[in-house]
């Protein structure tokens, strides 16, 4: 039995490409001066790292490189192109491929190789763990692998030709090697590449991939319709072979100059219509079909009204792919007729034109733009940019054909994919709106939003975007959100991340507003109570909080009572109990220390108090101020009232000392304050009152408050010794969720 592999690419001259992008083809001409050579120097770099290795189907990285140039010289890509097939393989070598490939070929190589790696890498994890059972067959793997295939072609469309090319050649290499072929990569290739590639219209790597993967996954079957076409192979060849050369003839004797040529017999082709119409071999057409290229679209009518006048047509087999192109752009007349003989044969007319975008597509005529440093996105002419937003929408529309294949179905419904006018694509949920899209590309630009054009139609801001369109916004210099985009019955918002942005914004209005609001009135107490001077932030500090905004964040809020502040400002007069009154007497002699208590120098019998703003306790270094008809206030030093009592009557301020008697020290004991900050917790209250417990530190009084699950202690404690009280505060500091310990 007779082998046939498929039959190899033949090399075509590019003509003038498609009509849709004359502009293109002349945009790409153009050669950056890292380009010269690029092919040649491309390889001697990468020979020393990749000449030695292996890839995984056991083929020489190199020699497989080389054949990817090749492939890519014959459906037209550049040289610098085929160059980027070398600088592929030799990333993996390299510590900062971005850095080193950048340096010597240009930020447009080094781009493009290390994104084509990066998606290499991804799909060998994929079909590694497929290999080890972990996710046989499993579609949701093979969706998020063709995402992640989507968003990489999306970002340069040149790495589409790259792998489409690589998959073909080890393809190539299994066929020739008769070695075993993993089923993941040729299923892969049959269900994800070819579709891709028919997408794009490069039929040439189409069929032939097709044809090897099929051989693969069904052998038996494939050599069954092989042996069928080799049956009466001669005989049909003979007979095409007369009715070729009696088309061409005549079509000439009309005034048509034509090339007549047969079609290549794909056999995954014919199986896919022997399955899909329930045909047996010899009810499939297209066994026998004459391809007939022509000067003109003119001439293919003209040409297409002989046949139908010569032979009998099938009409109900006719198609114009001229007047309606498909989705990919392939333009042909497709007909069907019986010769004299009664046998049906297939016949395509098309211009040569038509016939180099059906065999290398658009993608080829896109010719990979070298644009430096822009990379392909740096378009200009509306050529370049109409090309490129046909490839990619036929990237779009080839992952819904995936979407329509049972194995997929219903996996690819979550979202959509649209373009922005710069020619990028955007992923969103389905259902999404033109501001799901302007939040997408940015936060500012969706907060801004105020108007969309999608494929340059002005459309409701809630209207539903659909796959592959093209979506505009328009923006204000300044503003917000809209609060009806909140409004889910409005349907303004249908990501959820769009959505937390829009409901962010308005957060932080709201806070804005009500920090201003605190502010406000925090001001206007310290105005009313003469305390214009005082430092916001050390006010803040000073009542336990981190910032000024903080403070004035809770008072907005009505969560703290400006009393607390008018406290801190004022502090009441106390009401004085006798033991509160220190009697102090001047020495006797000059070497005799007071019996205990405060000394006012030079005075005698003096009433003291200490103060409750601050709360002196010895050592602390101590002032004295004579009230009104109250005796003498004891401050410490650094007291704030003290300071501006003392700046406003400085007359009144009189030295004072603590006595410095032992008996009198021990004996007295002295009220002092304690501010604590702590994350808020069940049973911090009490794990606190036990550290002053253990160390015998009396608490007379407890004030707390939690804001936000923070909470605010000032604890009253009395002590004999100041200077004790730091030894507590750092035992203070050391229970569980206390932030700061410090005396007020």
């Amino acid at each position: 039995m007779k082998s046939h592999p498929a039959r190899p690419v033949a090399a075509t001259p590019l003509g003038h490409g498609a009509e849709a992008v004359p502009q293109l083809i002349a945009a790409t001409s153009q050669t950056l001066p890292e380009q010269v050579d690029a092919l040649v120097r491309a390889r001697n770099f990468a020979e020393p790292l990749i000449a030695g290795e292996q890839l995984d189907s056991g083929e020489n990285t190199l020699a497989h490189a080389d054949a990817v140039a090749a492939i890519l010289k014959v459906i037209g890509g550049s040289e610098a192109m085929q160059a980027a097939s070398y600088l592929v393989h030799a990333c993996g070598h390299l510590n900062k491929p971005q850095e080193v490939i950048a340096k010597a070929f240009g930020e447009n190589f080094a781009t493009l190789a290390v994104e084509t790696t990066q998606l290499m890498r991804v799909q060998h994890q994929a079909r590694v763990a497929q290999a080890s059972g972990q996710m046989v067959d499993d579609p949701a793997v093979q969706t998020e692998n063709v995402r992640k295939m989507l968003l990489a072609f999306s970002r340069d469309l040149r790495v589409v030709m790259l792998r489409l090319a690589s998959r073909l050649q080890t393809l190539r290499y299994y066929a020739a090697s008769k070695r075993p072929v993993s089923p993941g990569i040729a299923r892969e290739a049959l269900q994800v590449f070819a579709p891709l590639a028919n997408r794009l219209g490069i039929w040439q790597i189409k069929w032939e991939m097709e044809d090897l993967a099929f051989r693969f996954l069904e052998p038996e079957t494939y050599k069954e319709v092989a042996r069928l076409l080799d049956e009466k192979r001669v005989e049909r060849e003979v007979n095409m072979a007369q009715l070729r050369e009696r088309v061409e003839t005549q079509l000439r004797a009309h005034s048509i100059s034509a090339t007549v040529t047969g079609r290549p017999k794909h056999i995954y082709s014919i199986v896919k219509k022997m399955r899909g119409k329930s045909l047996n071999f010899d009810q499939v057409f297209d066994i026998r079909a004459l391809r007939v290229l022509v000067p003109t679209v003119k001439d293919c009518y003209s040409a297409l009204s002989w046949v139908h006048s010569q032979f009998t047509p099938l009409v109900e087999e006719f198609d114009d792919y001229i007047a309606k192109p498909k989705p990919n752009g392939y333009q042909s007349l497709h007909t069907i007729v019986r010769d004299e003989t009664g046998k049906a044969v297939e016949i395509q007319i098309r211009t040569q034109a038509m016939h180099e975008h059906a065999e290398h597509g658009v993608a080829a005529h896109w010719a990979y733009k070298e644009a430096g440093s822009k990379g392909y996105a740096g378009v200009s002419a509306s050529g370049d940019y109409d090309a490129k937003i046909a490839v990619l929408r036929q990237l779009l529309a080839w992952e819904r054909d995936l979407a329509g294949t049972p194995q997929q179905a219903g996996l690819f419904e979550d979202r959509i994919y649209v373009l922005t006018p710069n020619a990028a694509i955007v992923e969103l949920p389905q259902g999404a709106t033109p501001v799901d899209f302007a939040y997408t590309v940015h936060t500012n630009v969706g907060h801004r939003c105020r108007g969309a054009r999608v494929d340059g139609a002005m459309v409701p801001l809630n209207t539903p975007l659909q796959n592959g369109q093209t979506v505009e916004i328009t923006t204000v210099k300044e503003g917000g959100p809209s609060r009806d985009w909140l409004n889910a019955d409005l349907g303004y918002l249908t990501s959820h991340r769009a959505r937390a942005k829009a409901r962010a914004w308005f957060n932080a209005l709201a806070q804005h507003e009500t920090v201003a609001r605190g502010r406000e009135a925090v001001e206007k107490l310290l105005q009313r109570e003469g305390k214009t001077a005082m430092r916001l932030e050390d006010l803040a500090s000073q009542l336990g909080f981190k910032s000024a905004d903080a403070l004035f964040e809770v008072v907005g809020k009505d969560e703290f009572s400006l009393r607390n502040i008018e406290t801190l400002l004022r502090p009441p007069e106390p009401v004085l109990q006798p033991d509160d009154y220190l009697l102090l007497k001047k020495p006797r002699a000059p070497d005799k220390s007071p019996k205990g208590g405060v000394l006012v120098v030079g005075v005698d019998s003096l009433m003291t108090q200490l103060a409750k703003c601050c709360k002196p306790a010895p050592p602390d270094d101590i002032r004295g101020f004579v009230t009104r008809g109250k005796g003498v206030s004891i401050h410490r030093a650094d007291c704030s009232n003290f300071r501006e009592m003392s700046a406003r009557n400085a007359e009144r301020v009189i030295k004072v000392e603590w006595g410095s008697s032992k008996a009198a020290a021990t004996a007295s004991v002295y009220p002092v304050d304690v501010a604590i900050e702590a994350a808020d917790r069940q049973g911090l209250l009490r794990d606190i009152s036990e550290v002053f417990a253990k160390e015998k530190m009396n608490v007379i009084g407890v004030q707390t408050q939690s804001v936000r699950g923070t909470a605010w202690m000032t604890f009253t404690v009395e002590v004999a010794d100041s200077g004790r009280l730091n030894k507590v505060l750092g035992t203070v500091a050391s229970v569980t969720g206390v932030r700061s310990a410090r005396r007020r």
